[in-house]
C-alpha cells in the first residue's frame, strides 16, 4: 500500500512538471508571436506616417504649381497686350 502511494505521488509530481513545462513552452511561443506582430504593426505604422508626410508634401507642391501656373498665365496676358 505504501508503494502505491509513493508511485501515485511520483506520478503526480511528474504530471505537474510536465504540465508546467508545456505551459511554459506555449507561453514562450505566444510571447514570440506577439513580438513579431508588434514589429509588423510598427513597420506598418511607420509606412502610414511616411505616406501622410508624402501626401502633405504633394499637396504643397500641387499648390505651388497652381500658383506658378497662374503667374505664367498673368505674364502671358501682360505680354500679349
Amino acid at each position: 500500500m505504501i508503494t502505491e502511494i509513493i508511485i501515485a505521488i511520483i506520478s503526480l509530481i511528474g504530471t505537474m512538471i510536465g504540465t508546467y513545462g508545456g505551459i511554459r513552452a506555449s507561453n514562450k511561443m505566444t510571447n514570440y508571436r506577439i513580438e513579431q506582430l508588434e514589429k509588423k504593426v510598427e513597420k506598418h505604422n511607420n509606412i502610414v506616417e511616411r505616406m501622410y508626410k508624402i501626401e502633405e508634401n504633394q499637396a504643397v507642391i500641387n499648390n505651388n504649381m497652381k500658383v506658378a501656373n497662374h503667374r505664367i498665365d498673368d505674364l502671358e496676358e501682360v505680354t500679349k497686350k
